[in-house]
């Protein structure tokens, strides 16, 4: 959420952000609701006032009759400030609705876009690993030769998108998080097991609500299922004042998450790219509000994402996200991308953003900097990793001719062993 004082101060920046954005957003809708939420408020407060002092005349009231004149004013009054109070929370609940949907300022550099077409690739890593000498078969065809995953009973049990993972396919998916989770930590990180139900607020919080509700799955108490362990974890210190020296607070997320993939009709129907429900380790920082420190530990989670790639050994790329690309709330957006070869193109396997104080306003995180004055913090997050999904380009980038796939050196120790094969 935006600061409504630098709203009205930078009028014509929020529509060019909105723009930008791809966002339907009319800022001047706002900031008329929010002319008249405040001559509302000054009514409400003046009526306030003038009951104030009709209360006071009552007890110094000696005259009968004019202490029965001065108890009907205040009937009348008190029902005239309440009909007008109840037009304040009207007002409010209008204002708040569009504050919600104020989007944040992009970064300058963000490349224009309407969508991750037009995303702008600044590096690419391990090309060179890329080409193989037969025709490479899919993660799906792979996993259903070395019997690392049942689609069809998946299907069965959970409906569409629905899967099992099972012997090498369940081991290689722990080893996963042990090695990320080992990695992240010896980095600094606080390792936290974050909940996956949610109450509506905290999804507003991190800006997922309003815009987000169509893709997610909704409890029959009003509670969500949540689509990654940053809405979790950021939520953690919500109206907390934190201590100076606390800062920065690294947070290494785990949780199950679930999305309906709703508008993704059609798309990747088959395998681990797109699933309703699947498991994800992300790395949330806090920090103070500077954007010199943003952009420091924006581009270190992407570092660490980096490093963990190539300890896989997996090839990738890092794509600039354009506006149309960047969620409301994000300034910059990096996607992390892995090479598929049976598709012969990279998939998003990872995002790192940086928000300012969009989320932490909304959350009323705040700390006291060394004169005592109360700042926002600014957020951060990253995903570390997100399994099924990763599976796919470990199991087609270390697939051998003879059907077997290579264990990445990283995760040997973890698993056991150094190929998976058919027993």
């Amino acid at each position: 959420m935006l600061d409504i004082k630098f709203i009205r101060e930078n009028k014509d920046l929020v529509k060019e952000s909105a723009r930008k954005k791809c966002l339907d957003f009319d800022a001047e809708e706002l900031l008329e609701v929010d002319s008249k939420r405040l001559a509302i408020l000054r009514e409400v407060e003046d009526m306030r006032a003038r009951q104030n002092a009709v209360n006071s005349s009552v007890a110094s009231a000696q005259d009968p009759n004019e202490k029965e004149r001065i108890i009907e004013e205040m009937r009348i009054l008190k029902a005239a400030l309440s009909e007008k109070e109840n037009d304040l929370k009207q007002a409010e609940e209008v204002w708040k609705s569009l504050m919600y949907e104020a989007p944040n300022i992009p970064d300058f550099s963000v490349p224009e876009g309407k969508d991750d077409s037009a995303n702008k690739e600044i590096r690419i890593w391990g090309d060179e690993h890329k080409q193989k000498g037969f025709e490479p078969k899919s993660h799906t065809e792979i996993m259903q030769n070395l019997d690392l995953a049942d689609f069809e009973r998946g299907a069965k049990v959970s409906g569409f998108r629905g899967y099992y993972l099972k012997n090498d396919g369940a081991l290689l998916t722990f080893a996963i998080w042990q090695f990320v989770i080992d990695e992240l930590v010896n980095a600094g990180f606080s390792p936290m097991i974050v909940p996956s139900m949610v109450r509506k607020d905290t999804l507003y919080g991190t800006g997922y609500l309003p815009q987000g509700e169509e893709d997610m799955y909704k409890t029959q108490d009003d509670d969500y299922l949540a689509g990654t362990g940053e809405v979790a974890a950021m939520s953690y210190y919500s109206g907390e004042v934190l201590p100076l020296d606390k800062f920065p607070i690294k947070i290494l997320a785990f949780s199950p998450c679930f999305r309906r993939e709703a508008g993704s009709h059609g798309k990747d129907t088959k395998g681990l790219i797109r699933v309703h429900e699947f498991m994800k380790l992300e790395q949330v920082v806090l920090c103070k509000a500077d954007h010199q420190e943003s952009i420091k530990w924006h581009e270190q989670i992407t570092n660490n994402t980096q490093a963990i790639m190539q300890k896989l050994k997996i090839p990738y790329r890092i794509v600039l996200n354009c506006g149309g690309d960047l969620g409301l709330g994000q300034v910059k957006k990096y996607d992390i991308e892995a090479w598929v070869p049976s598709e012969g193109k990279y998939r998003e396997t990872h995002s790192s953003s940086y928000f300012h104080d969009f989320q932490t306003r909304r959350l009323n995180i705040r700390y006291k900097d060394e004169n005592g004055n109360l700042h926002f913090a600014h957020s951060l997050n990253n995903t570390a990793i997100a399994t099924p999904r990763i599976l796919v380009p470990i199991l087609e980038n270390y697939q051998q001719e003879d059907g077997s796939v290579i264990v990445p050196e990283a995760l040997r120790k973890y698993i056991g062993k150094d190929r998976i094969s058919l027993k």
